[in-house]
């Protein structure tokens, strides 16, 4: 348990899909990879929200997520998204993900349906029986319209041995306590909101499942690093520094911003799947501003250290 708690410490990226004239721009999606690995980031998340899972074939998904095991090479841990609103499609990526060799799977709570908490125990217990995998349940009540009770948490990994975390992305840094007396410290948490990373942190989770992480991995993990070495001042000093750009990345829904944000950068392009659009243009420049200011902030903030 201890080296499993270890392989999710830190900051994992919710990678974004690049798309190129409808398809999968691959050679971006290579160079995106490489870029979280030379950051430092210790897992990476493919075909989750942030790569519009919801839109990509499961012949795409199956693709992304074999090549990142390929491109990543064991130098941080995959978790891929493997989340449906139908238990009997949610297990069939959930065995996909691992014959694709896939560390972990990442589950989001049914979406549109609005299980009831007995409805989330027997579809995430459907969901673990099928995979040796260690299991992340995500509960993002903003996209879903249910959030996952703590004493949900403690009876599914009172039943499933390998359900071991949860990204919690329901806004609210008191869950972190909550979840925690309802599962004590075998549960393994990660911020799924950005902005709340050193919040989080500071009450017992050990990572984030990050969007921001996109475009700013080196701050993230300088961030999270900063606070597990007890160095504090300089995690807060981080937290403000990517306060902006972590506000700029929720301007319009996720991955519009971010997507705009790395177009900006000449990472990858803009392009998304309908029914996802590009952000407007005055948001976009907006984001350019929020771009701008960051980079010589932190250009400031690398050279001060």
């Amino acid at each position: 348990m201890l080296d499993l708690r270890n392989r999710f410490n830190g900051v994992f990226t919710a990678l974004i899909t690049p798309f190129k004239d409808g398809a999968v721009d691959l050679q971006a999606y290579d160079a995106l990879v490489e870029r979280q690995i030379e950051a430092g980031v210790a897992g990476l998340v493919p075909v989750g929200t942030t790569g519009e899972a919801a839109t990509l074939s499961d012949e795409e998904a199956d693709a992304l997520i074999a090549r990142t095991v390929k491109l990543v090479a064991g130098r941080a841990l995959v978790m891929a998204g493997a989340g449906a609103n139908d238990t009997k499609k949610t297990v069939d990526k959930v065995k996909r993900a691992e014959e694709a060799g896939a560390d972990a799977v990442l589950i989001v709570t049914p979406y549109y349906n609005k299980p009831t908490q007995a409805g989330l125990v027997a579809h995430y217990s459907a969901a673990a029986e099928a995979t040796s995998l260690p299991v992340m349940l995500y509960s993002v009540p903003g996209r879903c319209g249910v959030e996952i009770a703590p004493e949900t948490c403690a009876v599914l990994m009172e039943k499933h041995d390998n359900i071991v975390a949860i990204k919690e992305a329901g806004g609210s840094a008191a869950r972190v306590t909550q979840l925690r007396a309802a599962c004590g410290d075998r549960l393994i948490i990660h911020s799924g909101d950005d902005g709340l990373t050193l919040p989080f942190l500071s009450l017992g989770a050990v990572g984030v499942t990050s969007v921001v992480a996109n475009v700013a991995p080196r701050e993230m993990v300088q961030l999270v690093e900063a606070w597990k070495t007890g160095d504090t001042a300089r995690a807060l000093a981080l937290h403000e520094l990517i306060a902006e750009l972590t506000d700029g990345m929720f301007i319009e829904s996720n991955p519009g911003p971010v997507k705009a944000a790395l177009a900006l950068s000449n990472l990858a392009g803009p392009e998304m799947r309908l029914p996802m659009v590009p952000v407007s243009t005055a948001n976009r420049e907006k984001l350019a501003g929020i771009l701008g200011r960051f980079a010589s902030a932190s250009a400031a903030f690398q050279e001060m250290r």
